[in-house]
Parts: C-alpha cells; structure tokens; sequence
C-alpha cells in the first residue's frame, strides 16, 4: 500500500457512485495511524482512525482493507 490510496465504485444501473481513500500517517502520541474515509461520491465522508504502534503494521492493515475493497468492485 501506498501512502495514500484512493479507490472508486461506480455502478450507474444502481445509482452507486462510492469511494474510499486509505492512508497511513505518523503521529505524536501512537506512533503511526491508518486513517480511513469512506461514502459517496460528492458528499462528506465517514472517518475512522486506527492507531498502529508500527508501520509495517498500520500498512498491512491498509493492505488488507484495500485488497478486501477490490474484491468487491472497487477500482
């Protein structure tokens, strides 16, 4: 996973248009946190903060989520 990583699902036969940006940063108090954003398209999102004690940890969790979102149809 990358910095930061933004995936799309669009579907317009079912009025679908989501999207969901994962992103690893540092932090002051944890370490490092994986920040996730996710909702429609062209609205505000929901945000949810994971703190990580590690980095490789905080980006296999990313890696996990992305590869869990692409598998259902987000690109």
């Amino acid at each position: 996973m990358t910095d930061t990583t933004q995936l799309r699902r669009c579907d317009p036969a079912r009025n679908m248009a989501r999207f969901y940006v994962l992103a690893v940063h540092g932090d002051l108090v944890t370490g490092w946190s994986l920040v996730r954003e996710w909702g429609r398209i062209g609205r505000p999102g929901r945000v949810r903060v994971e703190p990580f004690t590690a980095l490789a940890e905080a980006e296999a969790a990313g890696a996990r989520i992305e590869r869990t979102k692409r598998g259902r149809g987000y690109q």
